[in-house]
């Protein structure tokens, strides 16, 4: 083998175990809540029903009591200003 050939290997068995590890990472569903009064304008997950638009990514205020980020469960009630319902 050239030196070409064992990086051509090289790389292809770190993209390999990368891939592997993703598919691991994946496979271990994650709980989530919604966490409102926190999401930053365009960047909440959706809204309540009381919200002026439909869904994610069009809330137009900053820490929108009406619009939440999806956050992994307990996360919510560390976060200043975060809830667990809509106001």
């Amino acid at each position: 083998m050239n030196n070409r050939q064992i990086l051509s290997a090289a790389i292809g068995s770190l993209l390999a175990l990368g891939l592997v590890s993703n598919a691991s990472a994946a496979g271990k569903k994650m709980d989530m809540e919604q966490c409102y009064g926190v999401a930053k304008a365009g960047h909440n997950d959706c809204s309540s029903n009381k919200s002026a638009h439909s869904c994610a990514g069009q809330g137009t205020k900053n820490n929108d009591p009406q619009d939440f980020v999806a956050v992994p469960k307990g996360t919510c009630d560390k976060i200043a200003g975060g809830t667990l319902n809509t106001m």
